[in-house]
């Protein structure tokens, strides 16, 4: 066992997965045999040193999985470099003693307690502690910190802090805040709801995994699906409602984005990035994501999918309201929930409805939502489901919803990667940012409701994916039936693998499921798939272009064929 085997060392800045508390985690490589042992040894050892510093009330928290562990400790929200130093610390006095080694710990928490002392901020602590008596949110954590959200906020440098006494704290308010989270379908959630609220008047600030917009205005580009992204939206004095993607990755690495919300939706829970972060089963995916549910504020709701298991599985486990949406919900056990007052929404006779307070009010006709493709696309009709709850929830009127969603084109600019259909040069194309068999299966339905001579389909994944993983994908994209399918080598997302390794897993599946040499084309990048696509195309075919890392190289390759009056079977232009 080396120092080395300590890996994703972490400030925690919110609630997390394993305590409510701030502080600082790892994750370390652990032989399953001995682990126990090992655990006790780790565990022992953090404790020694928080009380060694003075952090007798810390709490500590360990989780096992297969091939190790994590451990967190919580601690003062001002010190929290330092508690990851501790952390780190404690790993390596545990080596030291596996191996045999006397180990210094006086001169450890001597060190220790130097970094506590020089990042400690009593006056940041004291206007969090006030902020708090007030009712207010409190964002910390970066350079700067913020009192109350949106146009109720109050900015700080944190090079500047104000006496809590100089505050005008009748001043500051927080604005609704509602957070998505899910595997598939988070983005555009967040962006029907943005839309929804818009259609309400309001000036909307939303974070996603493209970018952070306030009203019309992006701020930023990037993925922001993180406490970054909630932070830039929600500290936007134009803000009178804000919608925030809370991905898997933010979560794990940081904890909750804000500390409350008044309400949170969940889309689904299926098998994607596992094993990081030490979640290593679907299971394990839907407590991190579930979290969520913590973060309601008293009176707030959660809304869930009531056609996912793991959600229904820990539905349980919260004791607020919960707004449900779905399409396969059993009519009379319906009408039970509505007749009592539940919140639901979902389709009746081709209209997305919702129910509240013992009537069901129509929304907007599926056939008049253009992403859903009359129906077809399955997916996108969950989204506005979820979305229409989440408006709900933050008390935006039926009409905001129906003009909303009406008005929502899912085009490349309005949500970019997500189910864009657009038409160049004789062909239908879908550009998608599908990526784990979950999302890829959910197309399925809608590209074989499209007419097509031939389809086409790019295939690529990230090395961090396991091979069964990556196959479970390519036998989703094989239900679209596809003519040939581009297999794209992710050359920046290798994570650990090989050159090559990554298409060699996708190409023998392929070919497992039936695939002929001649319809199989590798390239070594995803743009590159892109132009191979648009080389074999012929009129009337459709291309499902399935990019995750060239998407903005592919849409000006395709606005460029546009402009020029390319059609399909043309010669590209250089």
């Amino acid at each position: 066992m080396t120092e080395t085997d300590l890996i994703n060392l972490r400030r925690l800045t919110g609630a997390n997965f394993l305590m409510t508390d701030v502080g600082a985690a790892a994750e370390a490589t652990i032989p399953d045999e001995n682990k126990a042992l090992v655990l006790s040894i780790w565990r022992n050892s953090a404790r020694e040193l928080l009380d060694g510093v003075g952090w007798t009330q810390s709490k500590i928290a360990m989780r096992a999985f297969d091939g190790g562990a994590t451990l967190q400790v919580s601690a003062p929200t001002d010190a929290l470099h330092a508690a990851t130093a501790l952390v780190d610390a404690s790993w390596c006095v545990t080596h030291e003693k596996l191996g045999g080694r006397p180990v210094d710990v006086a001169a450890i928490t001597n060190g220790l307690r130097q970094k506590i002392a020089d990042e400690v901020s009593p006056k940041e602590v004291a206007l969090a502690d006030h902020a708090s008596a007030h009712g207010l949110t409190y964002l910390g954590h970066d350079d700067k910190i913020s009192l109350g959200l949106g146009k109720g906020s109050k900015v700080y440098d944190i090079a500047d802090l104000p006496d809590p006494d100089a505050v005008d704290w009748d001043s500051l308010h927080d604005v609704p805040v509602g957070m998505v989270t899910g595997t598939n379908g988070k983005s555009t959630t967040v962006r029907l709801t943005a839309a929804i609220g818009a259609a309400a008047g309001k000036c909307v600030g939303m974070s996603t995994s493209d970018w952070v917009r306030v009203g019309g205005e992006i701020l930023d580009e990037g993925d922001y699906s993180g406490p970054a992204g909630a932070r830039l939206a929600l500290r936007d004095p134009r803000v009178d409602l804000a919608i925030i993607e809370t991905a898997r990755g933010g979560l794990m690495r940081r904890g909750l984005p804000v500390p409350t919300a008044d309400a949170c939706l969940l889309t689904n829970v299926a098998a994607d990035h596992l094993g990081t972060y030490g979640i290593m089963d679907v299971t394990a995916l839907a407590d991190a994501k579930f979290q969520l549910s913590d973060a309601i504020r008293p009176g707030g709701l959660l809304i869930l999918n009531a056609d996912d298991p793991e959600l229904v599985k820990r539905a349980a486990q919260f004791s607020g309201d919960i707004t449900w949406f779905g399409l396969e919900f059993d009519r009379a056990i319906l009408d039970i929930w509505i007749m009592g007052g539940g919140r639901v929404a979902f389709v009746e006779d081709g209209q997305m409805v919702l129910a509240r307070n013992g009537i069901v009010e129509p929304v907007l006709a599926v056939a008049d939502f253009v992403p859903a493709l009359g129906g077809a696309a399955k997916f996108n009709v969950y989204n506005a489901l979820g979305a229409i709850c989440l408006a709900d929830a933050l008390e935006l009127p039926i009409n905001a919803m129906a003009k909303g969603l009406a008005g929502f084109t899912d085009t490349p600019d309005e949500n970019p990667g997500r189910g864009n259909y657009v038409k160049v040069g004789g062909l239908n194309l879908l550009i998608d940012f599908a990526h784990n068999p979950h999302g890829v299966h959910a197309l399925s339905s809608a590209i074989k409701s499209i007419p097509a001579k031939r389809r086409l389909v790019i295939a690529g994944q990230a090395g961090d994916r396991s091979d069964k993983d990556t196959c479970d994908m390519i036998q989703a994209i094989w239900t679209f039936e596809p003519d040939m399918v581009v297999v794209a080598e992710l050359p920046d997302l290798l994570r650990g693998r090989q050159l090559g390794e990554m298409t060699t897993v996708m190409v023998d599946e392929l070919k497992r499921l039936g695939s002929g040499h001649d319809n199989i084309i590798t390239t070594d990048t995803e743009y590159s798939a892109v132009v191979r696509a648009m080389e074999w195309a012929r009129p009337g075919d459709f291309l499902a272009l399935l990019v995750h890392d060239d998407r903005i190289e592919t849409m000006q390759l395709l606005d460029k064929l546009s402009k020029a009056g390319w059609q399909a079977g043309d010669p590209l232009p250089a």
